[in-house]
């Protein structure tokens, strides 16, 4: 399942727990697509709190307490990770994270607690949503086959990567433009695991931002920039990378096109990704701002000057997620949809019409 269906199910298991409908939910997928910051995406979102446990690094008594005796009695001292309503607040997430790399003793222990949302005198507050994740046997990670009784506690999801999603998340944190346009270009390279060869560096999702952190940090420094480029997404993807933004040096002057006076538009494939991206990214920038709209029509009329409709298309599918709806009312959104009437427009990141003909 693509991240933002998996953002919405999520979401709605949040108000689930508020509703006593909550079912724990089990997020399953390779390494670095992302399932850990969907979770925190999520609680972000309701500005929640989440208490990550990692399940591989427990012990089984880490969970269950520790045994004290009380008069004629053992009781169980709870531990201080797991939600109090008193510490944490009435609402939240417990997230059970590498729990495939958990112990069988220790996933056992967590039996109870995550159908029965209790351990022993323990009750998890009932605002509070249960989320897990963990890969799965074929990513060469450490992990363990899931017991059929912990399986059965759970709902489950696996978690694809998915370009447009990805894309819309990159704009709205402000990753490098460079990257998003590398990616428009190279798709294929969004995520790029073979477990059999059991990489250390490869193109994931994560490894993207990594990449981005990189671009910021070694720029200004090229003869370590396509090692710490490498040292990223792994050495095919990071000269691959390194040879596109070496002919960014060609890419038109971004500024003219936002305001209205477009040179030349670029020959090169490359280097139409890339201005696509860029402009996107200087919508984000005018998102709110006094010639947001001026900025925004300048770049819908240069979006039909492409000569593949498809990247016209591309670009303001990308604009339209990272700003809004606000774009359909600009007379220049109706000139351009007149010109690409018989091409679709795919936009699942937000709100239906999931799939809607220019008109």
């Amino acid at each position: 399942m693509r991240p933002a269906q998996i953002l919405a199910v999520l979401d709605r298991e949040y108000h689930g727990a508020r509703e006593g409908q909550h079912t724990p939910v089990m997020l399953w997928g390779p390494p670095g697509v992302g399932k850990s910051q969907m979770v925190a995406q999520v609680a972000a979102g309701h500005k929640a709190p989440v208490i990550d446990i990692r399940l591989s690094q427990l012990e089984p008594t880490d969970l269950r307490g520790i045994p004290f005796r009380a008069g004629a009695l053992v009781e169980w001292a709870v531990p201080a990770m797991l939600p109090d309503a008193v510490r944490h607040g009435f609402e939240g997430v417990l997230f059970l994270d590498e729990i495939t790399s958990a112990a069988p003793t220790v996933s056992a222990a967590a039996y109870q607690l995550i159908l029965d949302r209790r351990l022993g005198a323990y009750e998890v507050p009932p605002g509070w949503a249960i989320f897990a994740a963990g890969n799965r046997q074929g990513d060469r990670g450490v992990t363990y086959s899931m017991p059929a009784p912990l399986a059965n506690r759970f709902t489950h999801f696996e978690v694809e990567a998915h370009l447009d999603d990805w894309v819309a998340w990159a704009h709205g944190h402000a990753i490098d433009e460079r990257v998003i346009a590398f990616l428009r270009f190279r798709p294929e390279l969004l995520f790029n695991f073979d477990p059999a060869h059991n990489p250390v560096a490869f193109p994931s999702p994560r490894s993207w931002e990594f990449t981005h952190r990189a671009l910021r940090k070694f720029s200004a420094q090229p003869e370590l920039l396509l090692g710490a480029l490498q040292a990223c997404v792994g050495p095919a993807a990071g000269v691959e990378l390194k040879a596109f933004l070496d002919n960014l040096d060609n890419l038109p002057d971004i500024d003219a096109i936002v305001s209205g006076n477009p040179g030349p538009m670029p020959k090169e494939t490359d280097l139409q990704y890339a201005v696509a991206s860029a402009l996107v990214g200087r919508a984000v920038r005018a998102k709110g701002s006094p010639n947001e709209a001026r900025v925004y029509g300048h770049i819908l009329d240069y979006a039909g000057r492409f000569p593949q409709r498809e990247m016209g298309v591309m670009l303001v599918s990308d604009m339209q997620r990272a700003v809004g709806e606000k774009l359909f009312t600009l007379p220049q959104f109706t000139q351009w949809a007149k010109s690409v009437a018989d091409v679709m427009i795919y936009d699942l990141w937000q709100k239906p019409p999931a799939a809607t003909r220019v008109r």
